[in-house]
């Protein structure tokens, strides 16, 4: 199955555990939501899986390796994309030495240059192409956050994981961001995608999770979460 595995993850803050034994699982080239109303753990899940967090029980399984160990820069050398949902680009750099700093971390995975992975990147993110020689900072806050995972997207990761993406945005530029994000999964990259706004995060991803209180509430095809008019009212809100 390779992707991305979570096994019994038991995790939190000076030995108090946030999550309570969540396991998932994202298939290499699928995608899966998480969802769930504040407080639910949302936050530091992602924090455990991208290596922030070290769990205090279960496993992390990256492409198969088990990464539970590794702190988050390892994580990224073995194929782990991470867009942290504040301070996600240098603003004071243009938008193409944001793409060029991230290649040079972490050179593409397949020994691509960085004129062909720029171009690659540049076809799923059209819209910042006439803002390369642009400061990352005079963007608009969906820009910088196309930038950001485009970023991401430059060393070919395995797996990329969002962290609320929409956050801070208008419904339009939201709506705009959730388009680019349409094209990465259609693209065929391997997603995690922690999301507030659960019609917006469960209308692009195959499959939907529901995090409550640290559990494992509801998992299946992102459409049925979606469409589930109890799941709605008891733990996701109006969005």
């Amino acid at each position: 199955m390779s992707g991305l595995v979570l096994e019994d993850i038991v995790s939190g803050y000076q030995g108090r555990p946030v999550l309570h034994g969540v396991s998932l699982s994202v298939p290499a080239h699928g995608s899966l939501t998480v969802v769930g109303p504040n407080g639910s753990g949302k936050s530091t899940l992602m924090k455990t899986v991208v290596g922030l967090v070290r769990p205090q029980e279960g496993r992390v399984l990256l492409e198969g390796a088990d990464v539970t160990r590794l702190d988050a820069p390892a994580r990224a050398r073995m194929g782990l994309g991470h867009v942290p949902q504040e301070a996600n680009v240098f603003r004071a750099l243009s938008v193409e030495e944001n793409l060029k700093v991230a290649f040079e971390f972490i050179p593409a995975r397949s020994g691509a240059g960085y004129a062909s992975r720029l171009e690659a990147v540049l076809e799923l993110f059209p819209e910042i192409r006439p803002k390369l020689k642009v400061a990352a900072g005079h963007l608009s806050g969906g820009q910088r956050q196309m930038v950001a995972m485009a970023a991401a997207l430059m060393p070919e990761p395995s797996v990329l994981a969002l962290d609320e993406p929409s956050a801070g945005l208008s419904p339009k530029n939201a709506e705009l961001l959730f388009v680019a994000i349409r094209r990465i999964v259609e693209a065929g990259v391997t997603l995690l995608m922690i999301e507030q706004n659960t019609r917006l995060g469960l209308t692009v991803a195959a499959r939907g999770l529901v995090l409550v209180s640290g559990q494992v509430r509801a998992e299946g095809p992102a459409p049925e979460l979606l469409a589930d008019g109890l799941m709605q009212s008891l733990y996701l809100g109006g969005h």
